[in-house]
């Protein structure tokens, strides 16, 4: 019965904290507001998830299987979040006013002028008159 009460208010604890991940996806104006709203609480929402489960059906096969669950979970979600920011950046889909500190933007810029510069080392981009 206590553990039934403990599962029923994770579970719960769960759904509210994807909810809340769902709300910031939907009111935060910008790419990286929405990014944080959108990977913190979903992956805490799933461990509550899980270990309610874990709660209810304490077998070595559902703790193992829930436990690889979580640690995929846990590194792949901060890489794709990293990987989006990044794109996001790059592509300038992100408000500049709302950053503390740019620390990438000298990084960008030195990696435009290079592949620029390499690209008119090679005769990329420029126009030939073949005849």
């Amino acid at each position: 019965m206590i553990l039934d009460i403990i599962s029923a208010v994770l579970i719960l604890l769960g759904g509210v904290l994807s909810l809340a991940a769902a709300l910031g996806l939907l009111r935060f104006g910008d790419l990286l507001s929405r990014m944080h709203a959108s990977a913190k609480p979903q992956v805490l929402g799933l461990i509550v998830v899980a270990v309610a489960i874990a709660i209810q059906y304490p077998t070595w096969a559902t703790v193992t299987t829930l436990a690889i669950i979580i640690s995929f979970q846990l590194v792949t979600i901060p890489v794709a979040t990293h990987m989006v920011g990044r794109a996001g950046y790059r592509t300038k889909h992100l408000r500049r006013s709302m950053l503390y500190r740019d620390e990438l933007a000298e990084a960008v810029d030195r990696a435009e002028a290079r592949e620029l510069a390499w690209e008119r080392r090679k005769g990329i981009g420029t126009d030939h008159n073949d005849g």
